[in-house]
C-alpha cells in the first residue's frame, strides 16, 4: 500500500493542490476518504506568519468535494484550545499548478505518527503498561473536554490519535497522545430532521452495542472505544481480531459477548477495561470518573514527558507509510445529512463500497458532497 501511495505522489505531484501564502506543501503523509493529509513548511518562519509552527499537516480536498473537512473545522472552531486535541490553525484556499482549487486545513503535525504506528513497532506484546497508562490518561482527558462542550467524537481508534511532541522536562517519553480527526464528530443528542436507513459512524471494531444494535452514538460509545484502544495498546492486537466483518457484528448484537481480556495484564488494567466494557451505556463510567480510575489516576501529565528543544530533529520518529490509505472501515449517519442540509449545492447520501481489509469489507457512506462554487471564497483565515 506504501509502494502505491509513492507512485500517487510521483504521478499527481506533490503540489497537486498548491502552495500557501506562507507555507510550502511538502509529501503526502496518507489520504483517506475525505482528503489528503501532507507535510507543510513555512517559507519564512520569521515573517509575520512565524506564529505559526515551522512544520504543520495541512489536510486538503477539492472545494467540489470538501464538506467533510469543512465540518471537521467548524467542530475543531467549536472545541477550543485543549492539550490534549491536535490544534487548529486556520483554513486556506489553494490553486494547484493544474487548475484546481483546494480547501486546506492547517493542523498540528504529529511527528510521532500515529498510535496505531507506535503499536504496530511495538510488536505482538503490545506496549509497556507505564505508556499505556499515560497514553490512555491523555486521551481520557481529551476526550472529558469534548464531551464536556457537549460533542462525541464517534471514530476514535489508534489511527485518529497522533503523537506530538512536546515541550516540557522529564518524563518517560518525548510524545504525547492527542486526540484528531473530527470528520465524525456530532453534537450530543442531535435532532434528527429527516428519516434515512439507520447506520452508525465510526469503525466496527470500535463500535458499542448500543451503536450497533439501537443505532444510538452518544457520549458512552466514546468510552467503549477508549476501552478498545487500552486494549489494543496492552496487546498489539486489534480487538475483535481475525474476525470477519459479520461476525464482529454478530458478537457485538450478542447480549454476552466482550472484547478478549487477557490474563497477564495488572488487575488494574483489568478492572479499566471491564470499566469501559460495560454494555448498557447507562451503567458505563463516563472519562471523569475514569480519570479517577487507579490505573491512570496517580499519574502527574506535567511529569509524563520529556523535553524537546529541537522540533526538526527526526521529524519522522516513527516513519509514516506515505500516501497509506485507511484501511478500517468508516460510516455516516442521518445526522451528517442533517447538518448539511442547510448548505448550498450539497447532494444526497451516495452509498460506495470500497475494497477494504481482507476480514473487513470498508463500507463508506458519502454525505454532503459539495457542488463546486463558482465564487468559492479565496480568501484565508487563521485563528488567533
Amino acid at each position: 500500500m506504501a509502494g502505491k501511495g509513492k507512485d500517487v505522489v510521483q504521478e499527481k505531484g506533490v503540489n497537486e493542490y498548491g502552495d500557501g501564502v506562507a507555507w510550502i506543501r511538502g509529501p503526502m503523509l496518507g489520504k483517506g476518504s475525505f482528503g489528503r493529509v501532507y507535510l507543510a513548511t513555512l517559507k519564512n518562519p520569521t515573517s509575520q506568519y512565524s506564529c505559526f509552527p515551522s512544520v504543520m499537516a495541512v489536510k486538503s480536498a477539492e472545494v467540489s468535494v470538501s464538506g467533510t473537512i469543512q465540518k471537521e473545522k467548524e467542530v475543531m472552531s467549536n472545541l477550543n484550545v485543549c492539550p490534549y486535541l491536535i490544534k487548529c490553525f486556520g483554513e486556506e484556499t489553494t490553486m494547484g499548478e493544474n487548475g484546481v482549487m483546494a480547501y486546506n486545513l492547517l493542523l498540528e503535525y504529529g511527528s510521532g505518527g500515529t498510535l496505531a504506528d507506535r503499536i504496530k513497532k511495538s510488536g505482538s506484546n503490545g506496549l509497556p503498561e507505564l505508556e499505556v497508562k499515560m497514553h490512555s490518561r491523555s486521551i481520557l482527558s481529551g476526550l472529558n473536554h469534548i464531551h464536556d462542550l457537549g460533542y462525541v467524537h464517534c471514530d476514535l481508534k489508534p489511527d485518529n490519535i497522533l503523537l506530538v511532541r512536546t515541550a516540557e522536562s522529564g518524563g518517560i517519553t518525548e510524545f504525547r497522545a492527542k486526540i484528531g480527526d473530527f470528520g465524525l464528530a456530532k453534537k450530543e443528542k442531535q435532532s434528527k430532521k429527516r428519516k434515512l436507513e439507520p447506520c452508525w459512524r465510526g469503525t466496527l471494531r470500535y463500535l458499542s452495542p448500543e451503536a450497533v444494535i439501537d443505532y444510538v452514538q452518544e457520549a458512552p460509545c466514546d468510552v467503549w472505544a477508549i476501552g478498545c484502544i487500552v486494549l489494543e495498546m496492552l496487546t498489539g492486537k486489534p480487538p475483535w481480531e481475525g474476525e470477519k466483518a459479520e461476525d464482529i457484528l454478530a458478537k457485538i448484537r450478542a447480549g454476552n459477548e466482550f472484547p478478549k481480556i487477557p490474563n497477564e495484564i495488572s488487575n488494574e488494567a483489568r478492572d479499566f477495561l471491564k470499566c469501559c466494557f460495560v454494555r448498557k451505556s447507562i451503567y458505563r463510567l463516563n472519562c471523569e470518573m475514569l480519570l479517577n480510575h487507579p490505573f491512570v489516576e496517580d499519574l502527574d501529565s506535567d511529569d509524563l514527558y520529556k523535553s524537546d528543544d529541537d522540533l526538526s530533529d527526526d521529524l519522522f520518529a516513527y516513519e509514516l507509510d506515505d500516501g497509506s490509505e485507511d484501511d478500517s472501515s468508516s460510516y455516516w449517519c442521518e445526522e451528517d445529512a442533517d447538518s448539511m442540509d442547510d448548505e448550498p449545492g450539497c447532494s444526497s447520501a451516495e452509498v460506495v463500497d470500497i475494497e477494504g481489509d481482507e476480514n473487513c469489507r470498508k463500507s463508506e457512506i458519502h454525505i454532503g458532497r459539495l457542488k463546486s462554487r463558482e465564487h468559492f471564497p479565496t480568501n484565508f483565515t487563521y485563528l488567533a
